[in-house]
């Protein structure tokens, strides 16, 4: 299963720190964890001793997969180990996650300074990891005793504890914003070039004209005002040429009405003729 932003045209990115989920308890989470590394670039994952064995074959399988969403090669590629000291062993620098003070005396850190530390690291060509305990308890104090620094996140104090895949989520955010850069991945795309002002000033002649008919420019002393005000409403818009023939074309029906046949049949397009102006 693949969501509405999943383009295979495009290359994928890989590598980052390690995501070590120690003790995971749900199939699910691990699913869902997968898919939030997939989408920041992350394809390290690693599994300490989950809590119903890895791979699954029972009917939890297709939950994790469908969680995945298109990451299940990842679920796939994840490698299992017994203990945590085997799942980070190649490791350089280790990060736990957690939303309690251990006093360990370890470093604590914001995801946004981990991941740019991370980055700097892995430049070097070192391994980078970052431990999430089980769902319900967290790390306990041992295994945050084999990490490096602390990672916490900044929350809501009455209620710090977060999905597993929610923290796997934000830690791949920040990654992906030091290692990429947090530009938006696409741009506005203009279907139709800025509107010229000849384009717009017969626009507005018409419909002045169709206000005056209809009385709207009253008392007359505050007519230029208004003029100013409505035209300047439109200016705002930053019209495109197709904004300004739609806007004209919805402006002619309203002072003219429907269309009857006859119309209709005079603006189709006759062999060797050039079609009038479209109204939208």
């Amino acid at each position: 299963m693949v969501g509405a932003g999943t383009n295979r045209t495009q290359a994928g990115l890989s590598g980052g720190p390690a995501i070590v989920l120690v003790r995971p308890q749900l199939a699910v989470n691990i699913g869902m964890c997968a898919r939030a590394m997939v989408n920041f670039g992350l394809s390290d994952l690693r599994l300490v001793a989950p809590r119903e064995g890895w791979p699954r074959v029972d009917e939890h399988h297709d939950t994790a997969y469908a969680a995945a969403a298109g990451a299940g090669h990842l679920l796939d590629t994840a490698r299992v180990f017994d203990t945590l000291a085997d799942a980070i062993a190649d490791l350089n620098l280790v990060f736990a996650t957690t939303a309690r003070e251990r006093g360990q005396g370890k470093r604590i850190e914001a995801p946004v300074d981990a991941m740019a530390e991370a980055r700097a690291h892995i430049d070097r060509g070192e391994r980078i990891g970052v431990l999430f305990g089980p769902e319900r308890t967290g790390l306990d104090n041992d295994e945050v005793g084999l990490a490096d620094a602390i990672v916490t996140f900044p929350v809501n104090p009455a209620y710090a504890s977060l999905n597993l895949a929610q923290a796997v989520l934000l830690v791949g955010y920040e990654w992906m914003r030091a290692a990429h850069g947090d530009a938006p991945p696409f741009e506005r795309t203009d279907y139709s070039p800025p509107a010229p002002r000849e384009m717009i000033l017969s626009f507005f002649a018409y419909l002045e004209a169709a206000l005056e008919e209809n009385g709207f420019f009253r008392p007359e002393g505050k007519a230029p005002v208004m003029r100013r005000n409505l035209r300047n409403i439109f200016h705002r818009m930053e019209m495109t040429e197709q904004d300004v023939r739609t806007l004209r074309g919805a402006m002619t029906r309203l002072v003219e009405g429907p269309r009857t046949d006859v119309q209709t049949r005079k603006r189709v397009r006759q062999p060797g003729k050039s079609s009038p102006v479209s109204e939208s």
